[in-house]
């Protein structure tokens, strides 16, 4: 009995008390703001958000100094369309099709017929602004490719 004592108490505490201890998460590193997002939105920026948003533009962006900030540093810095015409430098990627729609505040928002990237508005799709690293997804039938860089970067 006291060999089973002495087995529980030299070898089997330790590993319960040691396996119990959480690893050390490292904390992701805070998302930075390029200085443009101190200037007010422009026209174009303001129709996209109200084109998602719809009625609750105001109350989730417009009135939100956190979420207005984070959508200027989106649409200013962080999403890219590139046009690549070499064949050498096509990736293979997502589509733009495969995106589903981000529609809970206004249901009837559609997709765009024709592509134009000077018109193009990311944030009427379900893309992952938030992950880890950067995305890329390539137009449907074009050479344009939307670039989506990690905030963290």
């Amino acid at each position: 009995m006291k060999k089973l004592l002495l087995f529980v108490v030299v070898i089997l505490l330790p590993v319960s008390i040691f396996g119990q201890q959480s690893k050390q998460k490292i904390p992701l590193p805070l998302a930075k703001y390029g200085d443009n997002v101190k200037l007010p939105l422009t026209l174009k920026e303001r129709n996209q958000i109200l084109e998602v948003y719809g009625d609750f533009a105001d109350k989730y962006v417009f009135s939100n100094p956190n979420m207005l900030k984070s959508i200027k540093q989106l649409l200013r810095n962080r999403i890219v369309i590139k046009q690549v015409f070499n064949e050498n430098e096509r990736k293979v990627c997502g589509k733009l099709s495969e995106v589903s729609l981000f529609n809970p505040y206004v249901k009837d928002l559609k997709r765009d017929d024709i592509f134009n990237p000077s018109t193009f508005n990311p944030l009427k799709y379900n893309f992952e602004f938030h992950a880890l690293s950067a995305s890329m997804f390539q137009v449907d039938n074009t050479n344009y490719y939307i670039i989506i860089k990690s905030q963290h970067q």
